[in-house]
């Protein structure tokens, strides 16, 4: 029981080059079973995103984090964020503010979860995406490998008018492609965000729902004021830095949740299990 997120370090994590979709990153890897592909929200592979990730691995998954930003293990800081903000604003690999665009980092997060497919059990892979990367994790359901994506307070593009709010993502075609799957039973999303989070629109996942269906299951948090989780109106990161390590703690039982969706989907996972792949 802390009144602080969960925090980890770089530890037995192992670093590799990955290339995929025209483009290359260091990935990190750690734990055994099946595989879920962890993409960072920014300002890149903090200590509170690596605390989720350790307990991914330690809740029985190989996890894989790709780096596309940032530096790995760096501590979080308004500097370090609006760096990096200001950086992905203007990559063409991100496009944070077209809509209805294909972004090439969703073609390498396929890659990335093609390839822990092959050297993990199980039928298929997960994908979470938080904050900027949030809706990444449902544009790399495009690819056969991923079975359940996780869009954690998804951002992007940033909601600056109307066309934005609306918008789920990702282009036309994949957003066909991944309704498609849904329809068939071959994928499933989960999205969380904060009632008052001004960054992650209701319209977004509005517009999921009217193709995903049954398929798309959200959670709100309450962020109103005198909500009952004492989150004030400005929490954003459900799954990293809102988490307090205590049962009933509303971001805890939302990531309580997360796992029990990936144990669902993805065959195999027992839980409290760990260790490393040899």
């Amino acid at each position: 029981m802390t009144d602080i997120a969960p925090r980890a370090d770089l530890t037995d994590w192992i670093r590799t080059p990955f290339t995929g979709g025209g483009v290359t990153h260091d990935r990190f890897e750690k734990g055994s079973g099946p595989g879920v592909v962890l993409i960072p929200e920014l300002p890149g592979l903090t200590p509170e995103v690596l605390g989720l990730a350790e307990h991914l691995v330690a809740e029985g998954f190989t996890v894989s984090i790709p780096s596309p930003f940032g530096t790995p293990g760096r501590e979080t800081s308004t500097g370090y964020i609006l760096g990096s903000v200001s950086k992905v604003c203007v990559s063409a690999e991100f496009k944070a503010f077209a809509t209805g665009a294909h972004r090439p980092i969703a073609d390498h997060v396929r890659a990335l979860a093609s390839d822990l497919n092959t050297r993990t059990p199980g039928a298929g892979v997960g994908v979470i995406g938080m904050c900027f990367t949030g809706g990444f994790a449902l544009a790399a359901a495009v690819d056969d490998s991923v079975l359940a994506s996780v869009m954690s307070q998804p951002s992007t593009p940033f909601p600056i008018s109307r066309a934005r709010r609306i918008d789920p993502g990702m282009s036309p075609g994949e957003f066909d492609a991944v309704a498609t799957r849904a329809a068939a039973g071959s994928v499933c999303a989960l999205g969380l965000r904060f009632s008052e989070d001004r960054a992650v629109p209701r319209e977004r996942f509005a517009t999921i729902a009217a193709r995903l269906g049954d398929a798309f299951e959200v959670i709100e948090l309450d962020s109103s004021p005198g909500n009952p989780g004492g989150f004030s109106k400005t929490a954003h990161s459900v799954l990293t830095g809102e988490v307090r390590e205590r049962d009933g703690h509303p971001a805890f039982e939302a990531r309580r949740r997360v796992v029990e969706f990936l144990r669902e989907r993805l065959a195999g996972a027992e839980p409290g299990t760990t260790g490393e792949r040899p």
